[in-house]
């Protein structure tokens, strides 16, 4: 059972007999003596995907939840359904389209890397490598010279998505992009 302040973001905690994700994190420590910090949580629902919002003392302590966290491998996709393959047994988990929301965009034809999240055999959430490479389709054209300025350029990727990146990358190229700002991180 740990306790508020041993918290950390992606832990999955019960409230109620329902999984919750715990997606951010704020200490506030007050000023006067004697006074407890106070933890103020984030949530998410993992079945509903509603958010959350509590704030706990320090020393509370909160039901971990009994989820098995498994390595997955996205297989296909069948009509507005994504379908995921667990790297130990093979088992297959499928998911809505709607229940990725933005993740769906990060997800290409066999990405490794990520983790499910499995309670009585029923995948609950889908946790991203922390950055994926993805292909240039579309951006103006490199512009010489410029690898000195920080200036930026969009540039639409492969699943759709756009993102600013350097002046001088061409259409073609593989980027690193993290899966939690959206934002480019390197070439590949």
């Amino acid at each position: 059972m740990p306790k508020a302040s041993e918290l950390k973001k992606g832990m999955v905690v019960e409230i109620n007999g329902i999984p919750h994700a715990v997606k951010q994190l704020e200490a506030k420590s007050p000023s006067s003596r004697g006074a407890v910090t106070l933890y103020k949580v984030r949530f998410t629902n993992l079945l509903s995907k509603q958010k959350l919002d509590e704030s706990y003392k320090g020393d509370d302590f909160l039901q971990e939840a009994d989820c098995i966290r498994v390595p997955l491998q996205f297989s296909y996709q069948d009509g507005d359904n994504y379908i995921f393959m667990s790297s130990e047994d093979y088992s297959q988990y499928e998911v809505n389209a709607l229940e990725l929301e933005d993740q769906a965009a990060y997800i290409t034809e066999g990405l490794e890397g990520m983790t499910g999240l499995l309670q009585n055999d029923k995948l609950l959430s889908i946790e991203l490598p922390q950055s994926v490479e993805m292909e240039i389709v579309e951006t103006p054209p490199a512009i010489k010279g410029s690898s000195a300025s920080a200036r930026t350029k969009t540039a639409k990727l492969a699943s759709g998505i756009e993102v600013q990146v350097p002046e001088y990358l061409e259409q073609g190229e593989i980027v690193k992009i993290n899966t939690t700002t959206g934002k480019f991180m390197s070439r590949a």
